[in-house]
């Protein structure tokens, strides 16, 4: 581009500026009235846009000099510096072995952190120091209650009532409920040591039941676990058959319990007092047994079994069975003591009030099939064959009421098997 060209451009731009430093109006209506651009102008405008680059990496340069520091001697601020190119060789590097090793960083541990659905745990709150006084009542308690079941079944234990129960549902005939009755009493009484009164049990029922040879076996088994000291059988009619001694034996039978009561005291051990043939008693024994059983008496008196055998009653227990006959043998033996007790509680309560402390139970008939079990049980004893028609035989020459329901029950239980089988 020669010098008019540059000339004429910058008077061209020169123009250009003052028109547009003229007023609004002159430059409207130059827009209205102007041509279009010619190549000259463009040109001038190129060149324009050159020389404002240039200006700009001009200035850039020079800010990144003045940033790097003063150059050499003698070199104007801002020029790099000359430097000689650095050969690399292997000379004077330090040993491999003295070179600083980078630490290697210990793996840590794989954070997990839970899903966004999970429930976030609540914040932990300080535990109070009572908790562990608390936790400690409840171990001591639970020691306790536990001690005091291994000394209830210790207890029990001592007097072997499994054994006791084995013996009497083998030798005891057609009287499971009253069986049942008797063990339920003992295994709730001696369970424990301490009671706030004696335990009184009365067996009543007409004769040939059952009702001294359950005591029997009762007394005989006492004797085996306790020992022969602690266990008493007082038979009226043999103790006391006059009725003028009746205030003598009532105080020597006093003595004798509370004798008795004491050396059990000492060994800690529950006696066992047996009164056969109650019916026969005078009423100075029967005030003398009801001063012994009651709760007023000392701690001593107060741990013993009293097991009082008679025929008191047997009106009721006749009449009710034979007149319930015709429901089954399972069902008469379960409700007879809960039918019969109310009866004879307020037919007794009339003789003496020592039958109010007693816990009653009655004994049933015997059918001709438990009479049978009678001479069985007795020829077997004394060595004779069990030949079940000679069995048979015997069992039907026993007097009995009329069949009732399907059932024959004996007037006289088994009290005549013991004779019969002697005469073989």
């Amino acid at each position: 581009m020669s010098d008019g060209d540059s000339s004429t451009s910058a008077s061209l731009t020169e123009g250009e500026g003052g028109r547009e430093a003229d007023g609004g109006g002159e430059g409207e209506v130059a827009g209205r009235q102007s041509p279009a651009p010619s190549v000259s102008s463009f040109s001038s405008s190129l060149r324009a846009v050159v020389r404002i680059k240039q200006k700009y990496l001009a200035m850039k340069k020079r800010r990144q000099e003045a940033l790097l520091g003063p150059g050499p001697e003698g070199a104007p601020l801002g020029a790099p510096g000359k430097t000689s190119p650095r050969i690399f060789t292997f000379d004077g590097l330090p040993p491999f072995s003295n070179l600083p090793q980078k630490k290697k960083k210990k793996r840590r541990k794989r954070v997990l952190y839970p899903t966004r659905g999970g429930r976030r745990a609540p914040p932990k709150q300080e535990q109070s120091r009572a908790k562990y006084c608390l936790y400690l009542l409840c171990a001591i308690v639970f020691l306790q209650v536990y001690n005091a079941i291994e000394n209830l079944d210790d207890h029990v234990l001592r007097y072997d009532l499994e054994g006791l129960e084995k013996t009497l549902r083998r030798e005891v005939f057609g009287q499971q409920g009253a069986v049942d009755g008797l063990l339920f009493h003992l295994k709730d009484y001696l369970s424990t040591y301490v009671h706030n009164k004696p335990l009184v049990v009365s067996l009543h029922g007409p004769s040939g039941v059952g009702k001294s040879h359950l005591g029997r076996l009762l007394a005989g088994h006492f004797r085996s676990v306790v020992g022969e000291t602690l266990v008493l059988q007082y038979y009226v009619l043999h103790h006391c058959p006059q009725e003028a001694d009746a205030l003598r034996c009532a105080r020597d039978l006093s003595a004798l319990v509370s004798e008795t009561v004491g050396r059990a005291e000492e060994e800690e051990k529950i006696p066992l007092f047996v009164f056969d043939e109650a019916e026969h008693m005078h009423g100075e024994i029967l005030d003398a047994l009801l001063r012994l059983v009651a709760a007023e008496r000392s701690n001593e008196h107060l741990n013993a079994v009293y097991l009082l055998l008679s025929n008191l009653g047997h009106r009721h227990v006749t009449r009710h069975v034979l007149h319930n006959s015709s429901g089954a043998a399972a069902g008469r033996q379960g409700s007879l003591a809960r039918e019969l007790t109310p009866a004879l509680r307020d037919s007794l309560g009339e003789l003496h009030p020592l039958w109010a402390e007693a816990e009653l139970l009655p004994l049933g008939l015997l059918e001709k099939s438990h009479v049978m079990e009678c001479f069985l049980e007795e020829m077997t004893r004394e060595g004779f064959y069990p030949d079940h028609a000679n069995i048979e035989r015997l069992a039907g020459e026993i007097e009995y009421y009329p069949e009732v329901g399907g059932h024959a029950y004996s007037k006289t239980g088994c009290k005549q098997v013991v004779a019969k089988v002697n005469l073989l």
